[in-house]
């Protein structure tokens, strides 16, 4: 039972014991008290006040005496400021607390069963006529930073990913390799297969601009404006034509077109596969667009036949959605093509149909706030149940110091390229820290990718993901201040001093002495370490990695804090020496927890 338990218990007997009145623990409020006031934790009594009849401080007085002598095995001394009752937890508590730890491997970490809510997490969702970027980076990064906090908090978690497959912009790859390849494979050009692609993607776009200034002059000087010029060219050049004869003749399953289209979509799997084992992400189920728009399809068309949705003379078929606040929103195309709505409401149905989910959350960009509203009622429309609970996890866009990416101008961040240049930089800033430990090269190449991989993941992490961001590597690899590197540093240091300790002889019991003398200092960090279980149970119900991860650099600030105030292997007093070690050994396990949930590896030695 947590020190926060064992108080609830006392404050709901003790006022039962002084006014005959019940409570709940949900009234029971508890904090972390004020740096200004002495003590640990503090109760909130102005729920008790009108059952007792009395004045705050009163009932906080009252209370303060009945725990202390209730309760002595975790209260050892009170206070009362007003209304709060100011709780100095006692020496022993803390030392248990250390122990319990100590003991436990999953420190934190709620149970799973077969009992347990089943929340699955879609997260990627990659295009396959291009290579992952920064944008993917943090998507991929948020999403399984999520996936492991939310099996940590006691979840069973599935791990998906819908790979966008099809649609117009994988045909202009095509269509572009078709006229410009020359047969080319990735092994031929030396390159990733996403990467190839994504070099033909763009080269479509460079061809169907020029198409289109030639199209939209011609268009002016036959008297047309020159904002209709342009809107005419971009629907008539013969490169966007063909793309969408392409896009037809797929879904129509013609047999070239699908044999070129599986081709390069191996191609890009490929390369996908190298960076998501780079980056640390993985998926329990992957779902292919090609697959699941056809599903919804025929969800639409079904709600057609019911009147649920209508079509137009063009032959597309639109929901009309003005009653819920929203407007109109097509579902199909007039040729007959699938949108995006569409495959989203086929796979919504496979995946409920392929697992008993309980939660259901789309880590997506903020610039599909709007169409996840529509998809929510969609659903709920088309008579799924679950319709109205799923959850956009929303998060900002990523930016640069020299603006935005676009990925038909080849203006990106490619991802394997941001994840080789922070683990060089690792490299490079490291050299003279790695020499002074004598690590082989090997060892030296090793502990540069954990920390410029930890770095980004870092960097990304900590930011509340609602918000846009601002990726700067140079800030991001810096060992001081709340980054990566600066937690992994003290980390390493932490290992470093538990090495010399097993050197010297010095065994460390895996249950202390609850005896042992404590000071201020060392309980406020055992107090942080504590605080762990509700970091990590408020960054499940929050939805909010960077949390967690700002848990972790408050944490590895107090120890370091201690560190700089006491002596660890230098103290003389052998019973204090082990106490110390013993805290010393419950942070680093912490750490390495907390920063595992989010991806990030622990170096042993830096």
């Amino acid at each position: 039972m947590t020190i926060e338990q064992q108080l609830t218990r006392a404050v709901i007997a003790g006022v039962k014991a002084l006014y005959g009145a019940d409570v709940t623990a949900e009234q029971v409020q508890l904090q972390k008290t004020k740096k200004e006031f002495e003590g640990h934790l503090t109760v909130v009594v102005f729920p008790f006040v009108k059952m007792a009849g009395k004045k705050p401080e009163d009932v906080a007085a009252d209370l303060g005496s009945v725990l202390k002598e209730q309760a002595p095995g975790v209260v050892a001394d009170f206070n009362v400021v007003k209304g709060f009752l100011n709780i100095v937890v006692s020496p022993a508590a803390w030392i248990q607390l250390l122990n319990e730890i100590a003991a436990d491997e999953r420190f934190g970490f709620s149970p799973v069963t077969e009992q347990s809510p089943l929340v699955m997490i879609e997260y990627s969702s990659p295009n396959t006529n291009k290579p992952l970027h920064l944008g993917h980076v943090r998507n991929n990064l948020l999403g399984a930073a999520l996936a492991r906090i939310m099996a940590a908090a006691g979840n069973r978690v599935v791990k998906t990913n819908i790979v966008n497959d099809r649609g117009i912009h994988i045909c202009k790859s095509m269509l572009a390799w078709q006229k410009w390849g020359n047969g080319i494979t990735p092994e031929q050009a030396g390159k990733k297969g996403d990467h190839l692609i994504g070099d033909f993607y763009v080269l479509f776009d460079k061809h169907y601009k020029a198409e289109c200034e030639q199209l939209a002059a011609r268009f002016v000087a036959e008297g047309m404006e020159p904002e209709a010029a342009k809107e005419k060219a971009k629907q008539e050049a013969p490169l966007i034509v063909e793309a969408h004869e392409m896009l037809v003749k797929w879904e129509q399953n013609d047999p070239e077109v699908r044999r070129l289209w599986q081709m390069m979509n191996e191609w890009v799997y490929a390369g996908f596969d190298e960076t998501y084992q780079q980056m640390g992400v993985s998926f329990d189920k992957i779902y292919y667009e090609s697959d699941t728009y056809l599903v919804g399809k025929q969800q639409v068309l079904e709600g057609l036949d019911k009147g649920l949705f209508y079509r137009r003379d063009d032959g597309s078929v639109w929901a009309n959605l003005e009653a819920d606040g929203l407007d109109e929103k097509l579902l199909l195309r007039s040729d007959g093509t699938s949108v995006y709505m569409t495959q989203d409401i086929g796979t919504a149905k496979m995946r409920f149909e392929d697992y008993a989910i309980d939660q259901m959350i789309y880590v997506v960009g903020n610039e599909q706030n709007y169409h996840f509203q529509v998809l929510s009622i969609l659903l709920d429309k088309l008579g799924f149940s679950w319709g109205k609970s799923l959850v956009h996890f929303s998060y900002g866009m990523v930016e640069l110091p020299n603006g935005k990416m676009k990925s038909r101008e080849g203006t990106v961040v490619d991802a394997d390229d941001l994840m080789q240049q922070m683990v060089d930089d690792a490299y490079n800033v490291s050299k003279e820290m790695t020499k002074k430990i004598q690590l082989s090269e090997a060892e030296a190449r090793e502990v540069a990718r954990k920390v410029g991989l930890g770095a980004l993941k870092y960097f990304i992490l900590k930011v509340d993901a609602r918000k846009n961001m601002l990726f700067n590597p140079e800030e991001s690899i810096d060992f001081n201040g709340n980054t990566g590197p600066f937690i992994q540093y003290t980390y390493a240091r932490i290992a470093s001093i538990l090495r010399k300790a097993e050197e010297a002889g010095i065994v460390v019991p895996a249950q202390l002495d609850t005896t042992t003398e404590v000071s201020l200092k060392e309980t406020e960090l055992i107090q942080k370490l504590n605080a762990f279980r509700t970091a990590l149970r408020q960054a499940a119900t929050d939805y909010s990695p960077s949390g967690l991860a700002n848990y972790c650099y408050e944490l590895t600030k107090e120890f370091n804090q201690f560190y700089h105030d006491f002596t660890i292997l230098g103290e003389t007093d052998e019973q204090k020496k082990i106490f110390r070690l013993a805290l010393s050994r419950a942070v680093a396990k912490v750490v390495r927890n907390a920063m595992g949930l989010l991806g990030i590896e622990m170096p042993e030695r830096m």
